[in-house]
């Protein structure tokens, strides 16, 4: 049982990518209030999803809210949604380190959070957010579960060829990991696929399982659970 917290309140995409566009704000809408607290928006019986997107008129519309708003839904929505018995609360936050990393953090505190996961691309501009990102990570104790390189190469589906579209050019993901003593999980490959896939709100994994990017999400994904099971046994034994 799975739970998708979208807390990038003034670009949310989760929506979209998870074939929910559409369930805003209206009489129709399946975000509703009840005594209980509000309904996620279901994908399958078992992944439901909150973001910001389902509360507006239209996906179009902009979010102008200063910190304080924000951070009180974020904590509306930790605390009034109805997510049921879940086996994993993943939160998507947008780039940075502002309000909505803070309050997720602050929130969660007692929580025991099992880690975030850093996604990054391979050229230097990224990595120096994201250098930042892991600093922040070890300032507030949110431990680091690793590393993603996402358009980490192209490889010609003709010819299977590999090319740099976005060239490491200070070693990438793989370098930054080594100098700071974070766990690489693993590097996701460029596949024109994995656009059309959100943009249709389709799962990639289902539309493309042959696909390089797929095998790789399929470690990605295998990594982050032998983690978090890890992290639960150690708990476990501690207490």
């Amino acid at each position: 049982q799975v739970a998708l917290l979208d807390i990038d309140i003034c670009g949310p995409s989760i929506p979209k990518m998870m074939g929910l566009e559409g369930e805003q704000a209206s009489e129709s809408s399946t975000v509703h209030q009840s005594g209980s607290g509000w309904s996620p928006v279901y994908v399958e019986e078992n992944l439901g999803v909150m973001s910001v997107g389902f509360l507006l008129s239209s996906p179009d519309d902009a979010v102008i809210w200063r910190g304080p708003k924000k951070n009180g839904l974020i904590k509306q929505f930790l605390r009034d949604v109805d997510w049921g018995e879940i086996d994993y609360l993943i939160v998507d936050t947008p780039p940075g380190t502002s309000d909505e990393h803070l309050s997720i953090v602050q929130y969660l505190s007692a929580a025991h959070v099992d880690g975030a996961v850093i996604i990054t691309t391979p050229q230097e501009v990224s990595l120096q957010d994201v250098r930042k990102e892991i600093n922040f990570c070890r300032k507030v104790k949110l431990p680091i579960i690793g590393v993603v390189e996402n358009m980490s190469g192209f490889i010609c589906p003709k010819c299977k060829n590999e090319s740099q579209i976005f060239p490491p050019t200070t070693g990438g993901a793989e370098k930054m990991c080594q100098n700071l003593s974070v766990s690489l999980l693993g590097k996701v490959p460029l596949d024109p696929q994995i656009g059309k896939s959100c943009d249709k709100g389709q799962s990639f994994l289902s539309e493309a399982p042959a696909s390089p990017a797929t095998s790789s999400y399929r470690n990605i994904i295998q990594r982050i659970q032998e983690y978090c099971d890890q992290h639960h046994f150690h708990e476990e034994k501690i207490i």
